[in-house]
């Protein structure tokens, strides 16, 4: 079949409008070079524009160049690093250690060891609170610590239920909302008195693992692995709104506020892009195919970009994939 000039013209006007729809796309790729097994949690300093990985199985911490897109060294000396925060303050990298220590500190600046606080094994998600200049972590059977970022020391320990997976902190308040999974709970805490305030049950799905937080509309978002879905939460009342189907074996999610949207990373193999529509009403948009594995991610609201981590498995090599939200 012959195609005219302008039939021809009308296809590729057609492809490029597609294209430009879509809410998120690949746009390059950072290898980890010598990374082996299980990737966990990502950071980033927008003062350098530096990337940090907690790459878990490999006992590292990788660090890349986002703007070069290069990989700059592989950081030793930790012991299944697996939540990770930026402290621009005090320009460091807060590294909670799976088995040690519990978290580590390392300079932002040349790397180096900074001072280490010992809170219990198995410390896992790591937040900043730049107004109290405190760093969280969670760790243990189940406790929540709250560490002077100036110091180093435990200011406040609070017990909770299981151990906590991902929690977000309020940033026009003090309350912190935590992930307690065995507990099927969102235990909500007050940290200027290190006390829980409320408990929610978590009832119409388990596995509640990540969480994000949109503190304009009052909402906090749960990704749940049993069975796959995402649990809207008001936070004022702490009564469930809405829930919909999200990819298996989420370990990060993420809402994007400027474009009202979520992100949803699994390790089935696909990112999950969600539009809020309003009225507790969801729309899945895309259903974009990744690797087996990756379901660590970081998305990055400054730059539009969405940082996948993909572990090596078999011909997959380990590398960040990096998506640019449209």
């Amino acid at each position: 079949m012959r195609i005219s000039t302008a039939g021809l013209a009308l296809m590729l006007m057609a492809i490029h409008a597609g294209a430009a729809q879509e809410p998120l796309a690949l746009v390059r790729s950072i290898d980890l070079p010598r990374v082996e097994g299980r990737i966990d949690h990502l950071a980033f300093d927008a003062a350098t524009q530096r990337l940090y990985i907690a790459a878990l199985g490999n006992n590292t911490v990788e660090v890349l160049d986002s703007s070069a897109a290069v990989h700059l060294k592989s950081l030793l000396g930790f012991r299944q690093p697996q939540g990770i925060a930026v402290i621009p303050d005090y320009r460091s990298v807060a590294v909670a250690n799976g088995q040690g220590d519990g978290l580590q500190r390392i300079s932002a600046d040349d790397y180096r060891p900074g001072p280490a606080t010992r809170v219990g094994d198995d410390a896992d998600n790591v937040r900043y609170d730049p107004s109290a200049k405190r760093v969280y972590v969670g760790f243990g059977s189940g406790a929540l610590a709250a560490i002077d970022a100036t110091t180093g020391k435990v200011v406040g320990t609070i017990q909770l239920a299981g151990h906590p997976e991902s929690f977000q902190l309020e940033r026009a308040g003090s309350r912190a909302f935590v992930n307690v999974p065995d507990a099927h709970q969102v235990a909500v805490v007050d940290r200027s008195t290190m006390k829980i305030s409320a408990t929610w049950p978590v009832t119409t799905a388990g596995a509640n693992f990540p969480m994000a937080l949109d503190e304009a509309n009052h909402r906090v978002f749960l990704g749940c692995r049993r069975p796959a879905r995402v649990l809207v939460f008001d936070t004022t009342s702490g009564k469930e709104t809405a829930s919909f189907e999200i990819v298996g074996d989420t370990d990060d999610l993420f809402y994007d506020a400027s474009r009202k949207r979520l992100y949803v990373t699994g390790g089935e193999g696909y990112i999950d892009v969600v539009q809020d529509e309003g009225a507790n009403r969801f729309v899945r948009t895309a259903h974009v195919s990744t690797a087996p594995g990756a379901r660590t991610s970081l998305f990055v609201a400054d730059q539009s970009r969405l940082y996948l981590a993909v572990p090596h498995r078999g011909n997959q090599k380990a590398e960040i994939r990096v998506f640019e939200a449209r």
